[in-house]
């Protein structure tokens, strides 16, 4: 143990208390009244999510009124999803408290600092220390004496301070990067649908199957444009096929709007020859026609010659000269959720490649104008590529100075995180429409 670091069982300095679920029979009520009642569904980030809150009615929370929570207190979930840690907002500054969660209530603020003990217990090894504390019932809880008994390992309080000081600093340069994620992204939807019905002149619009397109534009079906086929994949039971294969072979669930680098599989020459697999050259625009939850309609570009799954459609233009496949990628993407609503099929709605083929493109004969849109939305992709690359930079950063700083592994005097922190949170401005319209 670090010099002048101490050894404290939790209830010596935290009141521990618990929540209270609704009277049998009750129900939680979507309209506002005075009497929010937080869920462990609303903690998220060391915080209480507002957006979905429920609230109870005055003559519930007459019953239940004195299992609150004050904004200078500590929640941890204790049931369904265990460990969660955080602050009260101070607009739920009194709220209610379900019974899945305690409420943790600092009695010397001069020994323990309400923020450390939020970072403390959300350390991965103080986690899995609560979590093998759960009883191991159907569904498992962790008892309030379970947390009352835990030991806190405790340096003087302005390292507390301090060590709250640092993760707090990155914690918000990661959600810095999470807003400008969102920004960005919603920038470039409203852009796509500005550059999508009125074109690259603001020109007026006509009514297509598709939704309004402008007025100039070309509308016919992508089977008049370009190739569509799918790939396959080698027997499974035939080792040779696979093994020490070096030619990739992506799936669908790799088809997430993004540029394909790298495939999780790989087949080999004989897996190749002796199966429908084909390979197809970088740059092939891919769709996955059906799949998992959300993939089916979702397009990728491949950054390398690779082969693909049945399960995959590849689109390749006859002539790039008259529409472009990174055209055809934004597009789709655009038209996700029309594209998605042809799929059919009893338990599982696909799409096939006839269905694909009958899409009605909508585009500008003049490639100059595809040009501009691919560029256009190009530069927004490439700013969230950034944002993203980013935010798991910070979040590693975050783990690991939780972990050290949390065992002492690391002191809080080397301070040269502010110069990383500044880098993520300073520096960083959204792209806007006026800037690349």
């Amino acid at each position: 143990m670090m010099k002048g670091w101490e050894v404290e069982i939790l209830e010596k300095i935290v009141d521990v208390k618990g929540g209270k679920r609704l009277p049998k029979g009750e129900r939680l009520l979507d309209n506002p009244t005075p009497f929010p009642y937080i869920r462990v569904t609303d903690f998220e980030n060391y915080t209480v999510n507002t957006s979905d809150i429920k609230y109870l009615s005055p003559r519930i929370q007459e019953k239940i009124k004195n299992y609150i929570i004050k904004k200078e207190d500590v929640f941890i979930s204790i049931a369904g999803t265990i460990g969660f840690v955080g602050k009260i907002p101070d607009v739920l500054d009194g709220a209610n408290l379900t019974e899945n969660a305690a409420r943790l209530i600092v009695k010397d603020k001069n020994l323990l600092d309400r923020d450390f003990l939020v970072f403390f217990l959300s350390a991965s090894h103080n986690k899995e220390d609560l979590l093998s504390r759960m009883s191991k019932n159907a569904q498992p809880k962790l008892s309030l004496s379970n947390i009352k008994s835990f030991q806190l390992l405790l340096p003087p309080l302005p390292e507390q301070r301090k060590i709250a000081y640092v993760l707090s600093t990155v914690q918000k340069a990661i959600e810095q990067q999470d807003k400008l994620i969102r920004t960005t992204t919603e920038l470039k939807k409203a852009l796509m649908q500005k550059l999508f019905t009125e074109g690259t002149k603001g020109e007026r619009q006509k009514q297509t199957e598709i939704g309004p397109v402008p007025e100039s534009w070309e509308v016919v079906k992508l089977g008049k444009l370009a190739d569509v086929t799918s790939g396959g994949t080698p027997s499974r039971t035939e080792s040779k096929y696979w093994n020490g294969g070096t030619i990739p072979w992506v799936k669908t669930g790799e088809v997430d709007y993004c540029v394909i680098n790298e495939a999780e599989e790989h087949i080999t020459e004989l897996g190749l020859k002796n199966s429908s697999a084909k390979l197809y050259p970088k740059g092939t625009l891919l769709m996955a026609m059906y799949g998992q939850g959300i993939t089916r309609g979702k397009v990728a570009l491949l950054g390398i010659d690779a082969t693909i799954n049945q399960a995959c459609a590849a689109i390749i233009p006859r002539n790039e000269q008259e529409i472009l496949s990174e055209y055809l990628y934004y597009f789709f993407e655009f038209h996700y959720d029309f594209i998605r609503s042809l799929g059919h099929g009893a338990n599982q709605k696909n799409l096939s490649g006839t269905l694909i083929k009958g899409i009605e493109i909508a585009y500008s004969k003049t490639i100059a104008d595809q040009e501009f849109i691919v560029s256009t939305l190009k530069c927004f992709d490439e700013r969230i590529s950034i944002h993203k690359k980013k935010k798991q930079t910070l979040t590693d950063l975050f783990k690991t100075l939780l972990h050290e700083l949390m065992t002492g592994q690391r002191r809080v005097h080397d301070l040269e995180f502010e110069n990383l922190a500044k880098e993520y949170t300073l520096s960083d401005e959204p792209l806007t429409m006026a800037a690349e319209a």
